[in-house]
């Protein structure tokens, strides 16, 4: 799996990262989401796609690699 974030997309909601903690966090300063990994382990991937599933701003792109 490839994660692509959009941050100028991000609405700084926090719900990636409340979903998939190990992938994604927030900046300090303005709450923006930062990409830890954009290829997370397969355990992980359910996470990923329920973080870019309740993505308010759609700003997570996953793709097959």
């Amino acid at each position: 799996m490839q994660v692509t974030l959009h941050q100028d997309k991000c609405v700084a909601s926090g719900q990636c990262v409340l979903a998939a903690q190990d992938v994604f966090d927030q900046r300090g300063e303005d709450g923006v989401a930062v990409l830890l990994d954009d290829r997370p382990p397969a355990e992980l991937h359910d996470d990923v796609r329920h973080a870019a599933a309740v993505c308010p701003a759609l700003a997570i792109a996953l793709a097959d690699s």
